[in-house]
């Protein structure tokens, strides 16, 4: 299942729900099935359509603990990929790397740090709701101009922006 099909879910989760969101909704986006096998860096690339080069980015820099098999070879548990899935929303929703980083090493510090990582998770929520409202005002210059081009412009205006 790729990013395509973890969006599909989540909007298909956004539509099931009257109201905020609950917890037991977000699990359900990253449940990674029934499968309890560890699984490779192909297979969570597919799942994720992510580059096995940007995993092993991720893993470098400390955002993602991977354990080896007795080969050697990157094997991701469930937890490892559910935080996988939440460091793709959150970069999608535009959070720095270093924000990131800095978020990841406060959970892996306990439950110490949640009222930091509650702040950083607030102040992020509030640039995702003004990008949404920038994006919503530029939708609506979209819808306009669309319309405008549907045949309801004069000659003389075609030119014009």
């Amino acid at each position: 299942m790729a990013t395509d099909d973890l969006m599909a879910r989540a909007l298909a989760a956004l539509d099931e729900v009257d109201g905020p969101m609950s917890v037991e909704v977000i699990h359900r986006l990253v449940d990674v099935g029934a499968a309890t096998d560890p699984m490779t860096i192909t297979e969570v690339a597919d799942l994720l359509d992510m580059s096995p080069h940007t995993l092993r980015y991720y893993e470098r820099i400390g955002l993602v603990e991977v354990a080896r098999d007795a080969s050697g070879h990157r094997s991701y548990d469930a937890r490892a990929v559910r935080r996988l899935v939440f460091l793709t929303r959150m970069r999608l929703s535009g959070m720095a790397m270093r924000d990131l980083q800095h978020y990841m090493r406060l959970a892996d510090e306990g439950d110490d740090t949640v009222p930091e990582r509650l702040d950083l998770l607030l102040e992020h929520r509030d640039t995702i709701r003004r990008q949404l409202k920038e994006l919503t005002l530029s939708l609506a210059a979209t819808e306009y101009k669309i319309a405008t081009y549907g045949g309801h412009t004069s000659p003389s205006s075609a030119g014009k922006a």
